[in-house]
Protein backbone atom coordinates (compact mmCIF):
# COMPACT_ATOMS: atom_id res chain seq x y z
CA UNK A 1 0.00 0.00 0.00
CA UNK A 2 3.25 2.17 0.77
CA UNK A 3 4.29 1.85 -2.79
CA UNK A 4 1.35 3.31 -4.76
CA UNK A 5 1.23 7.14 -6.25
CA UNK A 6 -0.31 9.30 -3.63
CA UNK A 7 -1.20 13.16 -3.29
CA UNK A 8 -1.74 13.96 0.16
CA UNK A 9 -2.90 17.31 1.58
CA UNK A 10 -2.71 18.38 4.93
CA UNK A 11 -5.26 21.36 5.72
CA UNK A 12 -3.61 23.06 8.50
CA UNK A 13 -0.03 24.19 9.29
CA UNK A 14 -0.71 24.29 13.33
CA UNK A 15 0.90 21.71 15.06
CA UNK A 16 -1.23 18.61 14.45
CA UNK A 17 -0.74 18.94 10.52
CA UNK A 18 3.08 19.88 10.91
CA UNK A 19 3.67 16.72 13.19
CA UNK A 20 1.46 14.62 10.96
CA UNK A 21 3.77 16.30 7.47
CA UNK A 22 6.90 15.09 9.33
CA UNK A 23 6.15 11.81 10.40
CA UNK A 24 4.78 10.86 6.81
CA UNK A 25 7.95 12.48 5.93
CA UNK A 26 9.07 9.81 7.77
CA UNK A 27 7.54 6.96 7.46
CA UNK A 28 9.60 3.52 5.62
CA UNK A 29 7.36 3.31 2.97
CA UNK A 30 7.69 7.26 2.15
CA UNK A 31 9.02 8.25 -1.48
CA UNK A 32 9.81 11.10 -2.63
CA UNK A 33 9.55 9.75 -6.06
CA UNK A 34 6.03 9.23 -5.88
CA UNK A 35 4.37 10.78 -2.95
CA UNK A 36 3.21 14.14 -2.78
CA UNK A 37 2.88 15.68 0.49
CA UNK A 38 1.22 19.36 0.42
CA UNK A 39 0.35 21.64 3.53
CA UNK A 40 -1.84 24.00 3.01
CA UNK A 41 -1.99 27.04 5.77
CA UNK A 42 -4.37 30.11 5.61
CA UNK A 43 -2.34 32.18 7.26
CA UNK A 44 1.08 31.24 8.86
CA UNK A 45 2.47 28.17 10.55
CA UNK A 46 1.93 27.91 14.38
CA UNK A 47 -0.67 31.29 13.63
CA UNK A 48 -3.51 30.25 16.37
CA UNK A 49 -3.47 27.99 19.27
CA UNK A 50 -0.37 26.38 18.05
CA UNK A 51 1.85 28.97 18.42
CA UNK A 52 0.23 30.41 21.59
CA UNK A 53 -0.64 27.52 23.71
CA UNK A 54 1.44 27.03 27.29
CA UNK A 55 3.18 23.75 25.63
CA UNK A 56 2.73 21.15 29.30
CA UNK A 57 3.40 17.99 28.10
CA UNK A 58 2.35 15.00 30.82
CA UNK A 59 1.82 11.29 31.01
CA UNK A 60 -0.75 12.28 33.24
CA UNK A 61 -2.74 14.00 30.27
CA UNK A 62 -5.83 12.53 28.43
CA UNK A 63 -6.86 10.59 26.68
CA UNK A 64 -4.75 7.43 27.55
CA UNK A 65 -4.81 5.55 24.55
CA UNK A 66 -2.27 7.76 22.59
CA UNK A 67 -0.49 9.67 25.64
CA UNK A 68 1.75 7.55 26.61
CA UNK A 69 3.05 7.06 22.99
CA UNK A 70 3.09 11.19 22.48
CA UNK A 71 4.80 12.11 25.45
CA UNK A 72 7.65 9.29 24.24
CA UNK A 73 7.83 10.63 20.85
CA UNK A 74 8.13 14.27 22.19
CA UNK A 75 11.01 12.52 24.23
CA UNK A 76 12.90 10.75 20.98
CA UNK A 77 11.96 14.15 18.66
CA UNK A 78 13.99 16.46 21.19
CA UNK A 79 17.06 13.88 21.10
CA UNK A 80 17.24 13.35 17.67
CA UNK A 81 16.50 17.37 16.85
CA UNK A 82 18.19 19.03 20.10
CA UNK A 83 14.97 19.74 21.43
CA UNK A 84 16.53 21.55 24.13
CA UNK A 85 17.70 24.26 22.29
CA UNK A 86 15.72 24.28 19.41
CA UNK A 87 12.24 24.38 21.07
CA UNK A 88 13.14 24.53 25.09
CA UNK A 89 12.53 20.77 25.52
CA UNK A 90 12.87 20.24 29.22
CA UNK A 91 11.52 18.18 32.16
CA UNK A 92 9.66 19.96 35.07
CA UNK A 93 7.83 20.16 38.38
CA UNK A 94 4.04 20.26 38.41
CA UNK A 95 1.81 21.22 41.14
CA UNK A 96 -1.95 22.53 42.05
CA UNK A 97 -1.50 25.31 44.58
CA UNK A 98 -4.21 26.73 46.26
CA UNK A 99 -3.76 30.57 47.42
CA UNK A 100 -5.53 33.47 49.01
CA UNK A 101 -4.79 36.37 46.84
CA UNK A 102 -3.36 39.45 48.19
CA UNK A 103 -6.35 42.27 46.74
CA UNK A 104 -4.20 44.82 45.21
CA UNK A 105 -7.19 47.22 43.91
CA UNK A 106 -10.06 46.37 46.97
CA UNK A 107 -11.56 49.26 44.93
CA UNK A 108 -11.51 48.63 41.31
CA UNK A 109 -14.79 48.47 39.71
CA UNK A 110 -16.23 45.15 38.95
CA UNK A 111 -18.73 44.54 35.82
CA UNK A 112 -18.41 41.19 34.22
CA UNK A 113 -18.63 37.81 36.18
CA UNK A 114 -16.00 35.63 35.81
CA UNK A 115 -16.95 31.93 35.20
CA UNK A 116 -15.00 29.14 36.08
CA UNK A 117 -14.30 26.31 33.04
CA UNK A 118 -12.14 23.69 34.49
CA UNK A 119 -14.05 21.60 31.62
CA UNK A 120 -11.75 22.57 29.45
CA UNK A 121 -8.70 22.70 31.79
CA UNK A 122 -5.19 20.88 31.83
CA UNK A 123 -6.00 20.15 35.89
CA UNK A 124 -8.77 18.34 36.86
CA UNK A 125 -8.37 17.24 39.95
CA UNK A 126 -8.79 20.60 42.34
CA UNK A 127 -12.01 20.23 43.83
CA UNK A 128 -12.68 23.46 46.20
CA UNK A 129 -14.72 21.40 48.10
CA UNK A 130 -12.19 19.10 48.72
CA UNK A 131 -10.94 18.99 51.88
CA UNK A 132 -8.03 16.15 52.14
CA UNK A 133 -5.82 15.74 54.29
CA UNK A 134 -3.16 16.15 51.58
CA UNK A 135 -4.28 19.49 51.01
CA UNK A 136 -4.60 20.56 53.98
CA UNK A 137 -1.37 20.06 54.92
CA UNK A 138 1.33 22.84 53.00
CA UNK A 139 4.65 21.52 52.01
CA UNK A 140 5.88 23.47 49.54
CA UNK A 141 9.64 22.48 47.74
CA UNK A 142 12.46 25.05 48.71
CA UNK A 143 12.66 26.19 45.05
CA UNK A 144 9.00 26.68 44.39
CA UNK A 145 10.19 30.18 45.91
CA UNK A 146 8.42 32.84 43.60
CA UNK A 147 4.91 31.87 44.67
CA UNK A 148 4.59 34.00 47.96
CA UNK A 149 4.74 32.01 51.09
CA UNK A 150 1.88 33.44 52.66
CA UNK A 151 -0.78 33.19 50.00
CA UNK A 152 -0.07 29.28 50.03
CA UNK A 153 -2.95 28.03 51.42
CA UNK A 154 -2.41 24.28 49.78
CA UNK A 155 0.27 22.57 47.72
CA UNK A 156 -0.24 19.40 45.85
CA UNK A 157 2.56 17.49 43.50
CA UNK A 158 0.89 16.12 40.63
CA UNK A 159 4.03 15.55 38.31
CA UNK A 160 8.13 15.75 38.41
CA UNK A 161 10.28 15.88 35.41
CA UNK A 162 10.16 12.27 35.27
CA UNK A 163 6.26 12.01 33.85
CA UNK A 164 6.36 15.61 33.37
CA UNK A 165 7.91 18.18 30.53
CA UNK A 166 7.25 21.19 28.59
CA UNK A 167 7.97 22.87 25.50
CA UNK A 168 7.29 26.62 23.59
CA UNK A 169 4.61 25.64 21.09
CA UNK A 170 5.90 28.17 18.46
CA UNK A 171 9.42 26.97 18.33
CA UNK A 172 8.05 23.42 18.36
CA UNK A 173 5.40 23.28 15.18
CA UNK A 174 7.58 25.63 13.56
CA UNK A 175 10.68 23.27 13.59
CA UNK A 176 8.45 20.33 12.69
CA UNK A 177 7.09 22.08 9.54
CA UNK A 178 11.03 23.28 8.53
CA UNK A 179 12.10 19.49 9.24
CA UNK A 180 8.96 18.20 7.19
CA UNK A 181 9.99 20.52 4.27
CA UNK A 182 13.31 19.56 4.31
CA UNK A 183 12.40 16.29 3.24
CA UNK A 184 9.96 17.18 1.12
CA UNK A 185 6.86 18.35 1.88
CA UNK A 186 5.36 21.22 0.07
CA UNK A 187 4.13 24.18 1.98
CA UNK A 188 1.39 26.27 0.43
CA UNK A 189 -0.17 29.62 2.04
CA UNK A 190 -3.88 29.79 1.11
CA UNK A 191 -7.36 29.06 2.89
CA UNK A 192 -8.91 26.58 2.14
CA UNK A 193 -12.84 26.85 0.99
CA UNK A 194 -13.87 23.05 0.10
CA UNK A 195 -13.49 19.84 -0.32
CA UNK A 196 -13.76 18.45 -3.75
CA UNK A 197 -15.26 14.95 -4.33
CA UNK A 198 -16.30 12.18 -5.87
CA UNK A 199 -19.31 10.21 -5.43
CA UNK A 200 -18.04 8.92 -1.89
CA UNK A 201 -14.77 9.92 -2.03
CA UNK A 202 -12.63 13.23 -1.79
CA UNK A 203 -10.55 14.28 -4.95
CA UNK A 204 -8.64 16.99 -3.84
CA UNK A 205 -9.32 20.75 -2.35
CA UNK A 206 -10.14 24.58 -2.86
CA UNK A 207 -8.42 27.18 -2.02
CA UNK A 208 -8.28 30.75 -1.92
CA UNK A 209 -4.14 31.99 -2.27
CA UNK A 210 -3.09 34.16 0.53
CA UNK A 211 -1.10 36.86 -1.85
CA UNK A 212 -2.87 36.64 -5.05
CA UNK A 213 -6.48 36.14 -3.64
CA UNK A 214 -6.76 33.57 -6.75
CA UNK A 215 -8.72 30.54 -6.16
CA UNK A 216 -6.88 26.91 -6.93
CA UNK A 217 -7.83 23.51 -6.62
CA UNK A 218 -5.54 20.89 -6.01
CA UNK A 219 -6.44 17.01 -6.12
CA UNK A 220 -5.61 14.72 -4.06
CA UNK A 221 -5.75 10.82 -3.18
CA UNK A 222 -6.11 11.96 0.89
CA UNK A 223 -6.77 14.80 2.34
CA UNK A 224 -6.16 15.18 6.08
CA UNK A 225 -8.50 18.26 8.22
CA UNK A 226 -5.87 19.34 10.84
CA UNK A 227 -8.04 22.59 11.02
CA UNK A 228 -8.45 22.77 14.98
CA UNK A 229 -11.67 25.13 15.30
CA UNK A 230 -11.81 25.72 11.74
CA UNK A 231 -12.68 22.17 10.39
CA UNK A 232 -16.39 22.22 10.78
CA UNK A 233 -16.05 24.87 8.13
CA UNK A 234 -14.99 22.78 6.12
CA UNK A 235 -16.48 19.53 7.69
CA UNK A 236 -20.01 19.93 9.30
CA UNK A 237 -20.16 16.31 10.17
CA UNK A 238 -17.14 17.17 12.98
CA UNK A 239 -18.60 18.14 15.93
CA UNK A 240 -15.92 20.82 16.82
CA UNK A 241 -16.62 24.06 18.49
CA UNK A 242 -14.64 26.50 19.21
CA UNK A 243 -13.71 28.11 22.89
CA UNK A 244 -11.47 31.74 23.14
CA UNK A 245 -8.69 31.64 25.77
CA UNK A 246 -6.09 34.56 27.12
CA UNK A 247 -2.55 33.97 27.46
CA UNK A 248 0.10 36.66 28.53
CA UNK A 249 3.92 36.29 28.61
CA UNK A 250 5.80 37.51 31.38
CA UNK A 251 9.46 38.50 31.99
CA UNK A 252 10.33 36.41 34.90
CA UNK A 253 13.60 34.26 35.96
CA UNK A 254 11.87 31.44 37.88
CA UNK A 255 12.36 27.97 38.94
CA UNK A 256 10.63 25.20 36.52
CA UNK A 257 7.54 24.16 38.26
CA UNK A 258 4.49 24.48 36.20
CA UNK A 259 1.76 25.57 38.41
CA UNK A 260 -2.26 25.33 38.26
CA UNK A 261 -3.90 27.26 40.81
CA UNK A 262 -6.52 28.21 42.56
CA UNK A 263 -6.54 31.74 43.47
CA UNK A 264 -9.67 33.46 46.09
CA UNK A 265 -10.78 36.20 46.83
CA UNK A 266 -10.55 37.96 43.78
CA UNK A 267 -11.85 41.48 44.37
CA UNK A 268 -9.24 43.47 43.25
CA UNK A 269 -10.13 42.50 39.42
CA UNK A 270 -10.86 45.23 36.78
CA UNK A 271 -13.63 42.94 35.37
CA UNK A 272 -14.57 40.57 37.65
CA UNK A 273 -17.45 39.68 39.86
CA UNK A 274 -19.23 36.78 42.10
CA UNK A 275 -16.64 34.46 41.03
CA UNK A 276 -15.29 32.35 44.46
CA UNK A 277 -12.13 31.40 42.65
CA UNK A 278 -10.31 31.52 39.18
CA UNK A 279 -7.80 28.90 38.00
CA UNK A 280 -4.65 30.61 36.07
CA UNK A 281 -1.88 28.28 34.82
CA UNK A 282 1.14 29.32 34.86
CA UNK A 283 4.24 28.04 33.12
CA UNK A 284 7.55 29.04 33.72
CA UNK A 285 9.34 28.77 30.17
CA UNK A 286 13.82 28.53 30.09
CA UNK A 287 14.05 31.90 28.17
CA UNK A 288 13.24 33.83 31.12
CA UNK A 289 9.38 34.16 30.71
CA UNK A 290 6.47 33.00 32.01
CA UNK A 291 3.42 31.53 30.43
CA UNK A 292 -0.02 32.46 31.94
CA UNK A 293 -3.57 31.71 30.32
CA UNK A 294 -6.86 31.99 32.19
CA UNK A 295 -10.34 30.74 31.53
CA UNK A 296 -11.80 30.62 27.91
CA UNK A 297 -15.00 32.19 26.90
CA UNK A 298 -17.40 32.51 23.62
CA UNK A 299 -18.45 36.13 23.93
CA UNK A 300 -16.42 36.43 20.67
CA UNK A 301 -17.37 33.78 17.78
CA UNK A 302 -15.11 32.05 16.01
CA UNK A 303 -13.57 34.64 12.75
CA UNK A 304 -12.70 33.32 9.33
CA UNK A 305 -8.70 33.14 10.28
CA UNK A 306 -6.10 33.01 12.95
CA UNK A 307 -5.15 36.41 11.59
CA UNK A 308 -8.57 37.96 12.76
CA UNK A 309 -8.68 36.75 16.13
CA UNK A 310 -9.50 39.58 18.74
CA UNK A 311 -8.01 39.71 22.48
CA UNK A 312 -9.17 41.34 25.02
CA UNK A 313 -6.86 43.54 26.65
CA UNK A 314 -9.20 43.21 29.99
CA UNK A 315 -8.99 39.43 30.04
CA UNK A 316 -5.53 39.59 29.55
CA UNK A 317 -5.47 42.09 32.74
CA UNK A 318 -7.41 39.95 34.57
CA UNK A 319 -4.67 37.49 34.42
CA UNK A 320 -2.02 39.50 35.33
CA UNK A 321 -3.87 40.92 38.36
CA UNK A 322 -5.22 37.04 39.90
CA UNK A 323 -1.19 36.06 39.47
CA UNK A 324 0.38 39.52 40.99
CA UNK A 325 -1.61 38.80 43.80
CA UNK A 326 0.51 35.60 44.45
CA UNK A 327 3.63 36.25 43.34
CA UNK A 328 5.81 39.85 43.88
CA UNK A 329 8.12 38.75 41.00
CA UNK A 330 4.94 37.73 38.48
CA UNK A 331 5.10 41.77 38.84
CA UNK A 332 7.28 41.81 35.68
CA UNK A 333 7.51 43.44 32.51
CA UNK A 334 4.64 41.91 30.18
CA UNK A 335 6.07 40.73 26.72
CA UNK A 336 2.97 39.91 25.15
CA UNK A 337 -0.70 39.92 25.61
CA UNK A 338 -2.62 36.95 22.95
CA UNK A 339 -5.76 35.19 22.68
CA UNK A 340 -6.86 32.00 20.40
CA UNK A 341 -9.44 29.39 19.70
CA UNK A 342 -9.04 25.99 21.33
CA UNK A 343 -10.37 23.22 19.22
CA UNK A 344 -13.36 21.37 21.35
CA UNK A 345 -15.94 18.44 20.96
CA UNK A 346 -19.17 19.44 21.20
CA UNK A 347 -20.54 18.07 24.86
CA UNK A 348 -22.80 14.96 24.07
CA UNK A 349 -21.29 13.83 20.78
CA UNK A 350 -18.08 12.03 21.16
CA UNK A 351 -14.83 11.74 23.09
CA UNK A 352 -11.91 13.31 21.58
CA UNK A 353 -9.65 13.78 19.75
CA UNK A 354 -10.86 12.42 16.34
CA UNK A 355 -7.69 10.74 14.83
CA UNK A 356 -8.82 8.52 11.79
CA UNK A 357 -10.81 7.63 8.53
CA UNK A 358 -14.35 9.23 8.02
CA UNK A 359 -17.30 7.57 5.68
CA UNK A 360 -15.72 9.44 2.64
CA UNK A 361 -12.76 7.82 1.36
CA UNK A 362 -9.40 9.28 1.58
CA UNK A 363 -10.54 11.83 3.99
CA UNK A 364 -9.30 11.91 7.42
CA UNK A 365 -9.47 13.91 10.51
CA UNK A 366 -6.93 14.83 13.04
CA UNK A 367 -8.53 17.38 15.53
CA UNK A 368 -10.86 18.14 18.55
CA UNK A 369 -7.81 17.92 20.79
CA UNK A 370 -8.49 20.17 23.21
CA UNK A 371 -6.21 21.91 25.44
CA UNK A 372 -3.65 19.09 25.06
CA UNK A 373 -3.19 19.57 21.50
CA UNK A 374 0.90 19.77 21.94
CA UNK A 375 1.25 16.97 23.65
CA UNK A 376 -0.85 14.86 21.71
CA UNK A 377 0.38 16.15 18.69
CA UNK A 378 3.19 13.29 18.22
CA UNK A 379 0.89 10.46 18.87
CA UNK A 380 -1.74 12.17 16.11
CA UNK A 381 1.22 12.71 13.41
CA UNK A 382 2.93 9.21 13.98
CA UNK A 383 -0.72 7.63 13.72
CA UNK A 384 -1.65 9.21 10.56
CA UNK A 385 1.17 8.44 9.03
CA UNK A 386 0.19 4.93 9.73
CA UNK A 387 -3.01 5.26 8.58
CA UNK A 388 -2.11 6.57 5.28
CA UNK A 389 1.02 4.08 4.44
CA UNK A 390 -0.40 1.14 6.25
CA UNK A 391 -4.20 1.63 5.92
CA UNK A 392 -4.66 1.26 9.84
CA UNK A 393 -3.02 2.79 12.59
CA UNK A 394 -0.17 0.51 14.55
CA UNK A 395 1.16 2.39 17.27
CA UNK A 396 -1.64 2.68 19.06
CA UNK A 397 -5.39 1.43 19.78
CA UNK A 398 -7.06 4.60 18.73
CA UNK A 399 -11.37 3.19 18.13
CA UNK A 400 -12.46 5.07 20.99
CA UNK A 401 -11.20 7.94 18.51
CA UNK A 402 -12.64 6.75 15.05
CA UNK A 403 -14.74 9.59 13.66
CA UNK A 404 -16.84 7.01 11.95
CA UNK A 405 -18.53 7.15 15.52
CA UNK A 406 -20.50 10.35 14.55
CA UNK A 407 -21.90 8.38 11.61
CA UNK A 408 -23.35 5.75 14.09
Amino acid sequence: MGKEKRNVIIVGGGVIGATTAYYLSRHSSYDRSIHKITIIEAISCASAASGKAGGLLATWAYPSCIVPLSYQLHAELASEHNGTERWGYRGLHCASVRAMGKPSEPDSDCSTPIVNSNGWKKNTQMNNGDKSESLLTVRVPENLDWIDADTIKAYTEMGTPKNTAQLHPYLFTTSMVDLATEAGVRLIFGRVTDINYSSDSVRGVKYEDKLTKELKELEASDVILAAGPWTSHLFPFAPVEAARAHSVIIKAQVSPYAIFTEISPLKHGRNQKHAPFVTPEIYPRPDGTVYVCGDTDTSAPLPLSSDLVTCDENECQNIIDQVSTISVKLKGEVLKKQACYLPNLKKGTVDGPLIGKTIFKGLFLATGHSCWGIQNSCATGKLMSELIFDGKAKSANIESLDPRRLFE
